[in-house]
């Protein structure tokens, strides 16, 4: 598969600095159209809305949707009716069922969807599931803390529901957790801290359990001072692994670790053109339904009002 027509929907930060670069860099996908009511973006024509793109140009088969999970349901629905194959970004919905519907949606339809979860396609992910996956794992400790401002800066959807607050970055460890832990985990408890003038979580603590009493304990934090911090340690009966710096550095007992050299985004579109070509789908809800666990069993603790930085 080479120079397939694609459309991004949705042209915000994370298509400008992620999604655009890894469509330009592919050789299976041309990016041949944009939606976006800002005006889109230079030499790329661009469409209002997905029902004008649809109408003014059917030759395009393929679309990847970078908005808000809050809008994107309606628009994952038009694509997938019109025998689109579809990419979500992460979280690939704002609740559990509204993906498990696209899921059976795009079955139906005969068409490929991908829910991407883009840290899995970090540099040292594949080699930590390897190192992990013939040994016994005695517990994990995530530490996921940055700034807001920084990194979320003038977004108040965050702060609605759907918008998932600090989930909205701690997804991604949980999509770590998941993607390189040999057995299964459930959460056990959950305290998130919600300022008083905020829908959504500024941060969480969170213990998950699993089999042979192994536990995770989870802390995401959107308080912390630049430089973020995005580590995860995982202690088993061989030593202790570490991913580093959102997965882009691996150690093991203290010694660095080979990893891939392929950046995140340029493994989702790779994953995303094996999928279309091979005819089959990848649509994976756990880390979206360990967030969904952590709000129901919530402790929730008021903690000092949010304000966005001028």
């Amino acid at each position: 598969m080479t120079d397939a027509k694609i459309a991004l929907l949705g042209i915000g930060k994370i298509a400008r600095d992620q999604h655009m670069p890894a469509i330009s860099g592919s050789s299976a996908f041309d990016l041949a159209a944009t939606v976006s009511r800002s005006g889109g973006v230079d030499d790329v024509e661009n469409h209002g809305d997905i029902a004008e793109l649809i109408d003014a140009r059917p030759d395009i088969d393929i679309y990847s949707l970078t908005m808000p999970a809050m809008p994107r349901y309606d628009i994952a629905v038009k694509s997938l009716m019109a025998g689109k194959h579809t990419m979500l970004e992460k979280p690939p919905g704002a609740t559990v069922t509204e993906v498990q519907k696209l899921e059976k949606l795009a079955r139906a339809k005969g068409v490929t969807l991908y829910a991407s979860w883009h840290l899995r396609h970090a540099p040292g992910v594949a080699a930590a599931r390897a190192w992990l996956r013939d040994r016994t794992v005695k517990g994990m400790r995530i530490n996921w803390r940055e700034d807001v401002h920084n990194w979320h800066p003038g977004q108040d959807w965050i702060w609605e529901p759907g918008g998932q607050g600090v989930f909205d970055t701690g997804i991604n460890a949980l999509s770590l957790m998941t993607e390189i832990l040999p057995n299964p985990v459930h959460l056990r408890d959950s305290v998130l801290k919600y300022p008083g003038n905020r829908d959504m979580p500024i941060a969480a603590d969170l213990t998950f359990v699993g089999a042979g009493g192994i536990q995770v304990q989870a802390q995401f934090d959107w308080r912390h001072e630049d430089p973020p911090t995005w580590d995860i340690e995982v202690d088993t009966t061989d030593g202790t692994l570490k991913l580093l710096d959102a997965a882009t550095k691996m150690l093991v007992n203290g010694q660095p670790h080979d990893v891939a050299e392929h950046g995140e985004y340029e493994g989702v579109y790779h994953r995303f053109a094996e999928l279309i070509e091979t005819g089959q789908s990848d649509v994976d809800v756990e880390p979206l339904q360990h967030v969904a666990d952590a709000m129901m069993l919530a402790r929730r603790e008021i903690v000092a009002d949010f304000h966005q930085k001028d």
